[in-house]
């Protein structure tokens, strides 16, 4: 245990050494939350969307990385952070227990793409587009406010939070970086 522990802190020390922050990734139907300067990044999202909040007073950020749009449509949910009606919610405790005051947060949201577009419409379920008007929902019940948003499309995304600024950064093949 305390040769992991110190490994563990080994490699942070090297991440912060040559950069001086931390960037730490946000697997698929997870969700991280990191204070300044660390940055928080997750890749692959297609049809998936990422859902940022940021404090921009105690510099406290979370990032969400959702697969689908409503957990009520399955019976074994075991992992929350994959549905924005779920996965939301938890992001919004998980920043609280870090410090951020829901007054101040900010919301972004990267994703959303029809990834899988075909000839015939019947099949065509648009999940991208419902990911991101559920997260949009859950955040208007919530009493948090959209900043900014960069979804739809047919193209994949990365998405950083920068937990010092509080701006996203959005890497796409073939395009220049964009900041929201």
């Amino acid at each position: 245990m305390q040769l992991k522990r110190a490994q563990g802190m080994m490699a942070r020390q090297s991440v912060y050494s040559t950069t001086g922050f931390a960037e730490i990734q946000v697997g698929i139907a997870e969700l991280k939350v990191a204070r300044q300067p660390d940055r928080l990044i997750t890749y692959s999202l297609g049809s998936c969307v990422g859902v940022s909040l940021y404090d921009p007073l105690m510099k406290v950020g979370g990032l969400l990385h959702i697969m689908l749009p409503d957990s009520t449509q399955f019976n074994d949910v075991n992992k929350p952070a994959k549905f924005a009606d779920l996965g939301i919610p938890l992001l919004l405790r998980e920043v609280r227990r870090r410090g951020a005051r829901k007054a101040n947060l900010q919301a972004k949201m990267v994703g959303g793409a029809q990834m899988f577009s075909g000839a015939n419409k019947r099949f065509d379920l648009d999940i991208g587009k419902r990911n991101g008007l559920m997260a949009r929902q859950v955040l208007r019940k919530m009493g948090i406010g959209i900043y900014a948003e960069e979804l739809g499309g047919n193209r994949g995304r990365t998405m950083i939070l920068d937990t010092f600024s509080g701006q996203v950064f959005i890497r796409m093949a073939g395009s220049p970086v964009k900041v929201i």
